[in-house]
């Protein structure tokens, strides 16, 4: 099996780039792992265009029924490994649940493989989170917790910023370190008192759900804290085994793929879009980047196909 591009999920950086270079007549392979972040969207009402809002489901769905008018249909599977070919291009390895792998050679590849979340250790977490009682991203999301009683879960400094951003929402903050305040600098106890953030001083050893609240969170001392929503401040991790496995700059903290102002990954003949770039992560961004890809992608082949037809002309 052959294409102009093999792209590497299907969630809204992977579908929009689909149908750029869809639309450039260009041919395209999309795998689907079927693990897209944006399916995890109970509601978004910062999409643009959409003031009712809109869940993830049907955000996709919607990505996936304009890729079909350009006769783009995704294909469920899971890249093995991936190697460069002489001349260009790449071979892809694909387990596509047929038993047997499926060989996939393009002359290029987009990585669209967005992250996976560090989760809590809560029970039922991905009901919880569909229900929107824990929450990852602030910038999507906080102005619909305005007000609320909200707790911050995480670690170090990225957790006392998460924290000190929700205070833009609502004056109940309560900031929860996993590691402990002992690993707190007297800087940082000074930036959490000027937001004037809650400070949990004991470590967190349980967190339940009870109806439509985060009921406890008991501490060693058994003092139970309620909150109304969750930001998990842990993190997450770029799904970004192909490119690394290339040599793909990354950033080392979370392995998200350095690219160029092009989407160009450090690995010629690929392009990177969507939440596994180091980058703001939200479909808005995810979309753009894959427009610059895409467009980017066509002209290259463009250039490519001019090199090879001077030096064969009669080709």
């Amino acid at each position: 099996m052959q294409s102009d591009c093999l792209i590497v999920g299907a969630g809204p950086a992977g579908l929009t780039a689909a149908v750029y270079l869809a639309r450039f007549h260009r041919s395209v392979i999309v795998l689907d792992a079927g693990e897209s972040r944006a399916g995890r969207i109970p509601l978004s009402h910062n999409i643009p265009g959409m003031a009712e809002g809109l869940g993830g489901r049907d955000l996709l769905d919607r990505h996936r029924e304009q890729a079909a008018v350009y006769g783009v249909t995704p294909r469920r599977g899971t890249v093995r490994s991936m190697v460069p070919l002489i001349g260009g291009g790449f071979l892809a390895t694909v387990a596509d649940g047929s038993g047997d792998d499926l060989r996939i050679e393009a002359r290029t590849v987009l990585v669209a493989t967005g992250v996976r979340d560090r989760e809590p250790a809560l029970p039922d977490v991905e009901n919880a989170i569909m229900r929107g009682l824990v929450r990852h991203c602030p910038v999507c999301d906080a102005f619909e917790v305005t007000g609320q009683n909200i707790a911050v879960l995480g670690q170090g400094a990225g957790a006392i910023g998460e924290a000190v951003f929700m205070r833009t929402y609502s004056r109940r903050v309560t900031l929860l370190l996993l590691s402990g305040v002992d690993a707190l600098s007297d800087e940082d106890r000074q930036r959490i008192a000027y937001h004037d953030i809650l400070l949990v001083e004991e470590p967190i050893t349980t967190v339940s759900i009870e109806g439509d609240r985060i009921a406890a969170l008991t501490t060693g001392s058994g003092t139970e804290h309620h909150f109304d929503t969750l930001y998990s401040a842990l993190g997450a991790d770029a799904r970004s085994d192909i490119a690394l496995s290339l040599g793909a700059d990354h950033e080392k903290s979370c392995n998200a793929i350095i690219v160029d102002d092009h989407q160009r990954t450090s690995v010629p003949g690929m392009w990177a879009a969507g939440d596994v770039v180091s980058t703001l992560n939200q479909v808005a961004v995810a979309w753009g980047q894959a427009a610059v890809a895409a467009t980017d992608i066509h002209n290259r082949l463009r250039e490519l196909d001019q090199k090879a037809a001077v030096v064969d002309p009669g080709g």
